[in-house]
C-alpha cells in the first residue's frame, strides 16, 4: 500500500508568496502552478501514479480559470450584498472613521457594477448563485464518496486551491448560501481541520 507523502512536504515544492485579495483578505498563492519542477525520480515518489498528478493539476486549473471568477459576482451580486461585503472589508481592516465611509459606499457601488461587467464577460447565469453552486456540486462530484480529499486520506494541491478560493467568501451572504444550498460543506470543514492542524 502506497503512503501519501505529507502535504506540508508537497505545498514544499510550491513557494508560497502572499498576496491581497480584493477583499483586502491576505492569501498565498503559489508558484510552480501547474507543474512539479522535480527530476523524474522525485516525481515518481511524489506522484507514483500519474493520473493522480493529472486529475489535480486539471482541477487546480479548473480553480483558476473558472471558480474564482465566480467570486466577485457573488459577493457584489446585489447592491446590499456590496455593502455587506464592503461592511466586512471596513470591520476588518484598519480604517478610520472616514475611511471606512467612503471605503464601503463608494467601494461597495464600484465593485457592484464590475460584478456586472464580469457576469458578462464569464457568459454568467442571471441568477449567479447558481453557477456558483453548480460548480461547487461539481467539484464535490469529482472528490466522490469514497475519499475524504481529491488528494485521498488528506488533501492535494488541488483541495488546497479550491479552498483558497472558497474561503474569500468567508463571513459573506454568498458563503452561507453556498453551504446551505450545495454538498460542499463536509469536505469544506475537513479541510478546515486539516488547516489548523498543519498550520499550512
Amino acid at each position: 500500500v502506497h503512503r501519501r507523502n505529507s502535504l506540508e512536504e508537497i505545498v514544499s515544492f510550491y513557494p508560497p508568496v502572499k498576496t491581497l485579495t480584493e477583499k483586502g483578505k491576505e492569501v498565498l498563492e503559489y508558484e510552480n502552478k501547474y507543474w512539479l519542477m522535480l527530476d523524474e525520480k522525485e516525481t515518481k515518489r511524489v506522484y507514483p501514479v500519474k493520473e493522480v498528478r493529472v486529475e489535480e493539476m486539471k482541477w487546480r486549473k479548473w480553480a483558476d480559470d473558472w471558480l474564482v471568477h465566480l467570486i466577485s459576482p457573488n459577493v457584489y451580486r446585489t447592491p446590499k450584498e456590496a455593502l455587506e461585503s464592503f461592511d466586512y472589508i471596513v470591520r476588518e481592516g484598519k480604517f478610520g472613521t472616514l475611511e471606512g465611509l467612503f471605503a464601503k459606499y463608494v467601494g461597495a457601488a464600484a465593485m457592484f457594477f464590475i460584478s456586472k461587467r464580469l457576469k458578462k464577460r464569464h457568459h454568467l447565469r442571471d441568477d449567479v448563485r447558481e453557477d456558483l453552486y453548480e460548480a461547487v456540486n461539481e467539484w464535490v462530484k469529482a472528490v466522490g464518496k469514497h475519499r475524504l480529499f481529491m488528494g485521498g486520506n488528506q488533501p492535494n494541491l488541488a483541495d488546497l486551491a479550491v479552498y483558497g478560493v472558497l474561503r474569500v467568501m468567508e463571513g459573506l451572504e454568498a458563503f452561507d448560501d453556498m453551504m446551505v444550498h450545495t454538498k460542499i460543506q463536509p469536505w469544506y470543514e475537513r479541510m478546515e481541520e486539516v488547516i489548523q492542524k498543519t498550520g499550512v
